[in-house]
Order: structure tokens, then C-alpha cells, then sequence
């Protein structure tokens, strides 16, 4: 469940839309009647499994709250929706399906691939029940004990947790003054080179991605489009910009070669931030892009995602289901669910594609992919690695970073993003911090290559995939 968020961050993604602490609306534990029997048993408190949550369900919606061994801090409210188990939190729909023992229950949202699994609770947590203190100290210990519950890669990073909070907890007093707690937040998480890792206080922000790589940003993806208009689809034909220009399609002059290029798996829709309304932007896409006369001419797809500031997974997925004539599994996602035990993780769930029932282009594709393929961009990556046909990666490594985001309040107002979340190869790989790597390794938009206009991971591309005379 991805938004997007931020400046320099801009194309970052992350959980939910989560609002400043304080600023929803809450609501109460009480029972409420419902008309519904699925609403009914969706009322009342239940604990997810490997996310600290907790959900208290009324009549008027879900209020979420943010839980570790030392704090309770309320998160998103999701205000009921017509459907009965189904709530509604800045455009994304998460629903809540009771098993029949009604003591279980099962959580999706629909930007989102895969489920989590709720348990019925008694009450809340004690820390629930009261205000939290709002001392930089606290502050400081909520921050620390959310990685030390919920990230997974201190190992794969080198980074000793406990070794931090000895260093900087010192630092942290009552009169510590909120930017210089920013400022030790930022030194703290820099280590992780992680750039689904970020501090956010108010416009403020501070993140870091894998060294050698850059995040991507507007501006970047206006030059980057800008370079490849000019130079790769300059004899192209019938080129077509869709979604506010995000999604690109062109004929390449090479009889048979398709071009498309995704700068993003969100946005798609203007204003309108539902899932609902970029799906449906992206089918009139697709749709226009993926006729029966096409699919039936091309020989050849290039995918260009070298630029692509990542969304929702769910959207990746359907454009994976346009690929494939065959069912098979795109990955399967686990979350670490044991506060003191960073090995133990949720059952792996596995992810399908299922072919799309309209014309789908099923031949050659040429995935073009670096260091600013982030986050969804990655996880649509990794879909096309068992993709039953021809698929090869050009390019260079994507950034590393394919969880959904948990974004955690902090009692003084200020936010702070994590991953505690796997995506798994059918061997169980992961590609965390290291990025999915190409099978051909190429230039991807450097100095020289913009100095000498050469676009090396489009022309090996386009020769990869150039249909024999």
C-alpha cells in the first residue's frame, strides 16, 4: 500500500496515506450494531501479525494504532464505507474479511498485492488507553524501538542497532530542541542507505538511497523523457503519452519493436488519489496501447522503467497480466513478526498473475532497469523474472528497496518510514539492498553517455530484440 509523499522524495512511496499524529478524526473500541453480518463481525479490536498494529472497528471506521514494547500512538482512521468490511483512508480501500470463527479475520487494500492477518483481541494495550509523553527522550526510544521491532536488514546492512542507541540516546535530553532530535534521527538511519527509510517533519525531510544511485524526482524524469524523445523515439511512430504523460508508447522504426515506459505505478489520475481511478486510467492505457492488431504485429517489447519512482504493486501486477498467456507466480511477500527475532517472519504468501481476459502481447521483452527503479518499480521487476516466455533486463541494478512502508508516528508530531517486509524469488531470494541485478549490464544515463546523446541499454535492446530479415 504505497502514496506518494515528499520533494526530493517525491516518487518515494509508502504504506498508507497516514495524516500527522493527531490530525484524524479517531473513533472508540465500542460495539456498535451493524446491519451487516460481516460488519458485525468485523467490529471490535483485533492485533495484525508482523505490523504492530492494532485495529479498533466501529460502526464509523477503523482507527489504527502504532504499537512496540514501550509505546501506543494512534495512526490512520479509515472511515466506513457503504460495502460492508470495507473502509476508505485518503483514496486506498482496505477491508476487513472475519473468518467463521470470528475470531481471525483477513486485511487487504486494494493498492496493495497480498494480505495480513488479524486476531481478535480482548482490549487494548495499556499505552493505548493513555496520552503518551512528549519529550524529546521519548521520542528518541519510540523511534529506536520501531526499527529494533520491525526492520529487517540490520544483519544485511551491518549495522548494529543496539550500538546506535548507545551512541546517540546520550545526546537526548528534555531540552533537546526539535530540529537537533531531526538532525540525530537523520544520523542514525544514514548507515542503512535506504531509501524506503526516511524522517519526516512537516516539509522537512531526510532519507538516503544506495550509494551511487539517485533517487528519482521530477525533474530527473522531465530530462530523462525529454533525452529519450529526442534521441531513441526520433524516427519512432503513432508515440502516444498517457496518465498526465507517465506512461509512453511509441512504434520503434524497427519493423515490429514496441517502446513503452513507465515513470510510475501511481498518480495516473490528476486529483482523483483512489485506486479505483488509476486502475482505470491505466486499462485505457493498456487498452490503447495493446490492440489485437498490435499484439498480433509486434516481435518485440522494450519496457523502459530506468526512471520509475515505484506505487502501488497491484498496478504492476495488471500490466504483468497483459504478458503472459500462461497463470504463474509473480513472488511471494513475508513480514517480519517477531518484535525480538529478526529471522522469524509471516508465512510467504504468493503472489498470482493471471492472464488478462483481453489481447495480450505474450512475445520478447527487453526490461530496461538502474539504480531509479524504485520500490513498486522493482516489484513489477521481480514479476517478470519467471514471466513464461522471453524477458531479459538491460540496464544496471534497481535501487534495492521493495517493501510496503510502515509509516510510524512519533509522540512529538514528527513521522518516521520503515520496510519490515520481504519479496521472495520461487528460490527464496531476496533483493534487498542490492536491487534486482540485469542479465546484460549497460550504461543507464550517465555523464558520458548524455555528453555523446548514446543511449547504450535502449540500442542493446532494440538489437536484442530487432526480428531477423
Amino acid at each position: 500500500m504505497r502514496t506518494a509523499v515528499g520533494t526530493a522524495a517525491s516518487l518515494l512511496v509508502l504504506a498508507l496515506a497516514v495524516p500527522a499524529a493527531g490530525a484524524a478524526p479517531g473513533t472508540t473500541a465500542r460495539a456498535t450494531t451493524a446491519t451487516a453480518t460481516a460488519t458485525a463481525t468485523a467490529t471490535g479490536l483485533w492485533r495484525m501479525d508482523g505490523y504492530g498494529t492494532v485495529l479498533a472497528i466501529d460502526g464509523q471506521g477503523a482507527q489504527e494504532y502504532q504499537t512496540t514494547a514501550v509505546s501506543c500512538l494512534k495512526g490512520y482512521f479509515a472511515t466506513a464505507a457503504p460495502e460492508p468490511g470495507t473502509y476508505d483512508v485518503e483514496g486506498a480501500v482496505i477491508t476487513v474479511r472475519p473468518a467463521p470463527d470470528g475470531e481471525h479475520a483477513r486485511f487487504g487494500a486494494d493498492v496493495a498485492v497480498g494480505h495480513r492477518q488479524l486476531r481478535r483481541i480482548g482490549a487494548l494495550p495499556a499505552a493505548c488507553t493513555r496520552p503518551p509523553a512528549t519529550d524529546p527522550r521519548t521520542a528518541f526510544d519510540v523511534f529506536w524501538q520501531s526499527f529494533e521491532e520491525n526492520y529487517p536488514f540490520f544483519a544485511a546492512k551491518g549495522v548494529d542497532w543496539h550500538a546506535v542507541r548507545a551512541r546517540y540516546r546520550p545526546l537526548v535530553h528534555k531540552d533537546t530542541t526539535r530540529a537537533q532530535l531531526f538532525d540525530i534521527f537523520s544520523r542514525m538511519i544514514t548507515p542503512l542507505h535506504d531509501a524506503h527509510v526516511l524522517v519526516q517533519d512537516g516539509h522537512r525531510h531526510y532519507g538516503t538511497a544506495r550509494p551511487g544511485t539517485v533517487v528519482p524526482t521530477e525533474e530527473l524524469n522531465d530530462k530523462v523523457k525529454e533525452f529519450v524523445v529526442e534521441r531513441d523515439l526520433a524516427q519512432a511512430t503513432g508515440r502516444q503519452d498517457f496518465a498526465g504523460g507517465l506512461i509512453t508508447y511509441a512504434d520503434l522504426k524497427q519493423r515490429g519493436l514496441g517502446y513503452l515506459r513507465i515513470a510510475r505505478f501511481d498518480g495516473y489520475a490528476g486529483d482523483d488519489p483512489s485506486y479505483t481511478a488509476q486502475l482505470a486510467e491505466l486499462d485505457r492505457a493498456l487498452d490503447a496501447v495493446l490492440t489485437p492488431a498490435r499484439t498480433r504485429a509486434l516481435r518485440g517489447l522494450v519496457i523502459d522503467l530506468r526512471v520509475n519512482g515505484g506505487g502501488s504493486d497491484a498496478l504492476g501486477i495488471r500490466i504483468a497480466e497483459r504478458l503472459t498467456d500462461t497463470p504463474y507466480v509473480a513472488y511471494a511477500k513475508r513480514a517480519r513478526n517477531d518484535p525480538a527475532d529478526p529471522a522469524r517472519h509471516t508465512r510467504p504468501e504468493p503472489v498470482p498473475v493471471t492472464p488478462y481476459h483481453g489481447p495480450r502481447y505474450t512475445g520478447p521483452v527487453a526490461l530496461l532497469t538502474g539504480g531509479s527503479t524504485v520500490s513498486a518499480g522493482e516489484t513489477f521487476t521481480q514479476a517478470l523474472i519467471d514471466r513464461p516466455g522471453r524477458t531479459v533486463r538491460i540496464g544496471q541494478p534497481t535501487q534495492g528497496v521493495f517493501s510496503d512502508v510502515m509509516v510510524r508516528n512519533l509522540p512529538d508530531g514528527m513521522v518516521v518510514w520503515l520496510p519490515n517486509e520481504e519479496y521472495l524469488t520461487r528460490t527464496g531470494r531476496t533483493f534487498d539492498g542490492t536491487g534486482i541485478p540485469p542479465q546484460i549490464s549497460e550504461p543507464v544515463f550517465t555523464d558520458a553517455e548524455f555528453a555523446k546523446n548514446r543511449d547504450s541499454a535502449f540500442d542493446r535492446a532494440v538489437a536484442l530484440l530487432r526480428p531477423a530479415r
